[in-house]
Parts: C-alpha cells; structure tokens; sequence
C-alpha cells in the first residue's frame, strides 16, 4: 500500500495517474491533510477500526498541507515506536533550500520535487515506484 499525502487535488490526480500509467498496482490510499495522514497511520478517528499492523510500504508526503503541515506530521511519525522506521518520501512543489533540510532533519528518506512537466513527472513516479515498492527492503515485522 501507497499512502498519498495530498490536499491539491490537480497533483493528486496527476499522481494517480502517473503511478497507474507506470503499471504500478499497489493499492494508493489518498489523504487530503495532515491531522487525516497522523489519525490514518495513528489509527485514530475516522481510521480507529483500521488494523495498525497494516503500515504503508511508502508514504508520499507533501508539505504544504492544511490543518498539520509535511513536517511536523514528519517529526510525530520518527517520534513514536509504531512509525519511526516508515518510509518517507517528501514529494513536493517547494524549492526552498530550507524545506528539504528540514525534510532531511526530521527523517525523511527522500526529498523529491515534484516536476512540473508531466512526462519528467511520469519518470519521477515510475523511478519512486521501482525504487520504494520493488527494490527497497525493510524488516520484517515493520
């Protein structure tokens, strides 16, 4: 499973789109923001019957996002037992120097500026895909 961490919705479908069109069958679970990423992985709210051993492969996390912003759902993630070891991808518009270390600072494994052009975009998509879901391993019972 993918979780998608995306309040725009253009970039949401754009996404979408981009991860299917790269015949990548991992079942996507979208969130709109922040508080909704934390009670999803948390199991909290909405997501209180979902089974917390079920964690994402890869969570795909924008920054600008309402509510609770990228990197402080970043930071309670590397704080808590259950998601410390979860694999963050930071898939962003932002260009600022300042974001990515902080990314980098939090714990993020990969920052990635999200192309503008849709075909460099549907690369970026193919390459997170075969990188996170096919050849990164992570430990058992994670």
């Amino acid at each position: 499973m993918i979780l998608l961490v995306e309040d725009n919705a253009d970039d949401e479908a754009l996404t979408l789109r981009a991860l299917k069109k790269n015949h990548i069958g991992h079942k996507v679970f979208v969130v709109r923001d922040g508080a909704e990423a934390l009670d999803f992985l948390f199991c909290k709210g909405a997501y209180a019957d979902r089974d917390p051993n079920e964690l994402p492969q890869v969570t795909l996390l924008d920054l600008k996002l309402p509510k609770v912003d990228g990197l402080e759902v970043l930071r309670r993630l590397r704080s808590d037992e259950r998601t410390e070891g979860l694999p963050v991808v930071i898939l962003t518009s932002s260009n600022e120097e300042r974001d990515m270390m902080d990314g980098y600072k939090f714990g993020a494994n990969s920052y990635v500026r999200k192309p503008v052009d849709f075909n460099e975009f549907l690369e970026a998509a193919r390459q997170l895909g075969l990188y996170w879901l096919e050849l990164n391993k992570v430990p058992q019972g994670r």
